[in-house]
């Protein structure tokens, strides 16, 4: 169903049981949650599915390192909690989008004698905390070998290291493939449609007016219960429900910069678990690129936060005080900051000490509230969630909860060869078969039809992107502006900016046919994208 056709049955609706509004990660596992129980649900979403935060992570699929070792030396039970429950939930996420995600290697190197045991007995608690959903045994690795694989890690007083396993995912697509799952068990998900108001009844929360950002125009959607699914603007939600509302949330900002592939380690990333000032730092392979963060700030909410100079250099001082990486700002080829929600404590001096665990909040007046988490635990989120919109809107589903069960968008048809499969059936090259396999899983064939002609060439020569894909991107993926192609569907925005600019023409002539653009539509969306594609600050 394309987006104008869900639009026409929103506008139409008699009422659903539940309005998601929110089309990150959270949001979109609501509606996949209560669509496959046999609720009928609704999503808007303002922006475009993971504008935000969801598609601003690490892209990391983990249990958290860092939170276990909080567990143990606070004795924080409910920092142990959320590593246990990260990990199950990772090995479920692994096995329901095996194109989206792989098992990546990590290792931890050790410069004091007194962390080697320390280090080693807690990697092995990880492991042995993710059960039968481990992804590989941790193990202790000798300097020399340690020196073989990662020649640009800081030799001077290095004992040696511990590897590990964690889960490397796209996370802008594993959004979209939650969206795209949703719609396949019957939920309706736009985006570009803002909620403006909350609408009561009997001083119930009973709906929203939502206006079309596209259209221009208002209109209602009626329902039984509404989940406020917005990250870190779920505050400004819930002073729509009532004004007088103590805040929730505190927003922490993330900043990542992505370097050639020249500096990244080969086929595995290196961790340090806590700096000088207590932040972890991450160097990991990512599709093609090397990327590095992440910074761990108290920020304010803006609609789209940018890496700033300070958190720059931060990261630049940080390769080369752990690295032998002589990395300058001229080699970085893009940067992005995300906020993340975090559950407040006003007894908290920073984010960086906040637990991501998440919270169920439910208003005087009804509105089901998700907040805090993070991405690796969406599904478990999205249960709670929508166990207390069915109870708080009287609802009888149909079926319980099987979302662990329910394979994402594109995982049906994909199997490691699949790559292989395209490149001798479309006669493509092996990147460009790669990139397909792995981005669209089983709907890759699909893709390849429309990938004819001159819609078989790439956007830009260094990169595997095709023009057909955006036409794809287009009618069957809600694309509707130039960012949510660049930024998005492909992350060419986030690993190379020249090169998403070099590619932004063709993509807007693209779009401008699929979508009836005229001159003036077309010269905004210009101006649009070159705003979303900031030059580095």
């Amino acid at each position: 169903m394309t987006r104008t056709a869900q639009l026409e049955n929103l506008r139409r609706g008699e009422g659903f049981d539940l309005l998601v509004v929110g089309g990150g990660a959270t949001g979109c596992g609501v509606a996949l949650d209560a669509a496959s129980r046999g609720v009928r649900v609704a999503l808007v979403e303002r922006e475009d599915f993971a504008s935000g935060t969801s598609g601003r992570s690490t892209k990391l699929v983990h249990g958290g390192v860092r939170y276990l070792e909080a567990a143990l030396t606070r004795l924080d039970r409910v920092q142990f909690n959320l590593v246990r429950e990260g990990l199950h939930e990772r090995g479920i996420l692994l096995r329901l989008a095996p194109h989206l995600c792989h098992r990546l290697p990590l290792v931890t190197p050790l410069y004091g004698t007194l962390e080697v045991p320390y280090v080693w007995a807690g990697l092995k608690l990880y492991d042995f905390l993710a059960g039968r959903l481990g992804l590989g045994h941790s193990r202790f690795v000798r300097r020399e070998e340690l020196v073989r694989r990662f020649p640009m890690i800081r030799r001077e007083g290095l004992k040696g290291g511990v590897s590990y396993y964690d889960g490397q995912f796209n996370d802008a697509r594993m959004n979209l493939a939650l969206a795209l799952s949703a719609r396949q068990q019957g939920a309706l998900v736009l985006n570009y449609l803002e909620v403006k108001e909350l609408v009561h009844r009997k001083g119930r929360v009973a709906g929203a007016l939502v206006r079309d950002r596209l259209a221009g125009d208002s209109f209602e959607v009626r329902a039984r219960c509404v989940v406020n699914a917005t990250g870190p603007w779920g505050d400004l939600l819930r002073r729509l429900d009532d004004p007088a509302t103590e805040p929730l949330l505190r927003a922490s900002s993330g900043t990542h910069i992505v370097l050639p592939a020249s500096f990244a380690p080969a086929q595995a990333g290196i961790t340090i678990p806590r700096t000088e000032d207590g932040r972890v730092l991450f160097i990991l392979p990512w599709l093609g690129g090397c990327l590095v963060g992440t910074t761990d700030n108290p920020a304010s909410l803006e609609p789209d936060p940018q890496a700033s100079p300070a958190d720059i250099d931060y990261l630049l001082r940080h390769l080369a005080r752990y690295f032998s990486i002589e990395a300058a700002r001229c080699d970085i080829t893009a940067a992005w900051c995300g906020l993340r929600p975090l559950v407040q404590d006003p007894a908290a001096h920073d984010t960086a000490g906040l637990a991501r665990d998440h919270v169920v909040n439910i208003s005087g007046s009804g509105l089901v509230t998700i907040a805090g988490g993070k991405w690796t635990t969406y599904r478990r989120m999205a249960q709670d969630a929508v166990d207390a919109a069915l109870r708080e809107g009287g609802l009888t589903p149909r079926r319980e909860c099987h979302t662990e069960r329910i394979p994402l968008f594109g995982a049906a048809g994909y199997h490691g060869a699949l790559a292989a499969e395209l490149a001798q059936t479309f006669r493509l090259e092996p990147e460009v078969a790669a990139h397909l396999a792995r981005n669209y899983g089983g709907e890759a064939g699909r893709v390849c039809k429309l990938c004819r002609a001159e819609l078989a060439e790439r956007l830009v020569a260094r990169h595997p992107y095709l023009k057909g894909e955006v036409v794809y991107a287009a009618r069957h993926e809600m694309v509707r502006q130039g960012a949510d192609f660049l930024l998005r569907r492909i992350p060419l925005g986030l690993l190379d900016r020249r090169a998403a600019l070099e590619a932004a023409p063709a993509v807007l002539d693209l779009l401008a046919r699929e979508l009836s653009w005229n001159e003036e539509e077309k010269a905004i969306e210009q101006h649009r994208l070159a705003q979303s594609l900031h030059p580095l600050p």
